[in-house]
């Protein structure tokens, strides 16, 4: 087992590249560009462009160490029958889940805007988990797959921070995986719950996870 350290709140993590994955959280035009659901909620969706960078040098440098790169999307069953109601029919949006919008039905899987932005589009091989909820292990085959590789740390990244990537964490630090988020890979609506999301995750001697920065992980992994 060859390892690295990474910097990280609150303290370095040792990291076998072997057996890290990056996972990268709804990189999804729906929530990403106008005319999709983020913005059907009355969003600014050009607040969360600032992660697409840092995120595209980090998926960069993971696929020449050829660490498995995850990709995950939100969305639902043409027919919405894995959406439920308290989910379709909550707020006041503009447009609802399943309604016809700028980049066909709003959240449904195979629509233009339920797809991966071309920035941060997966690789060949690289799984794509469909996800009807907000944590990427509800309903999904995501922990067999990391199962399979005998992943033991997640560097997880993607948006929003406080929604689907805090969910994802929490979810994964229960089935025994340690996180590090590099805090310049997510985003937020609400700048605000993007910082206090952070300082939740390492909060307690690292509750949930570690916190980092692109520029420490790609140091760390050459």
């Amino acid at each position: 087992m060859t390892t690295t350290l990474v910097g990280a709140e609150p303290e370095p993590i040792a990291i076998d590249p072997a057996r890290t994955a990056v996972v990268m959280i709804d990189m999804q035009r729906d929530f990403l560009e106008p005319g999709g659901f983020g913005e059907t909620l009355g969003n600014d969706v050009s607040l969360l462009n600032a992660a697409v960078a840092p995120c595209r040098a980090l998926l960069q440098s993971a696929r020449r160490q050829g660490l498995l790169v995850v990709h995950t999307r939100e969305g639902h069953r043409a027919d919405l029958s894995d959406a439920p109601p308290a989910k379709v029919e909550r707020g006041a949006p503009s447009l609802r889940i399943g309604a016809p919008g700028p980049m066909g039905r709003i959240l449904i899987r195979g629509e233009a805007g339920h797809d991966i932005i071309p920035a941060l589009y997966p690789a060949a091989g690289e799984p794509i988990i469909d996800k009807p909820g907000k944590g990427a292990f509800y309903a999904t085959e995501l922990h067999a797959i990391l199962q399979h590789r005998a992943i033991a740390t997640l560097i997880v990244c993607g948006v929003t921070t406080e929604v689907c990537v805090h969910t994802t964490v929490r979810e994964a630090n229960d089935r025994g995986y340690r996180c590090i988020v590099p805090s310049d890979c997510c985003a937020s609506y609400f700048p605000e719950f993007h910082e206090v999301g952070l300082r939740m995750i390492k909060a307690q001697g690292g509750i949930f996870g570690w916190v980092s920065d692109s520029a420490r992980v790609l140091a760390a992994l050459g």
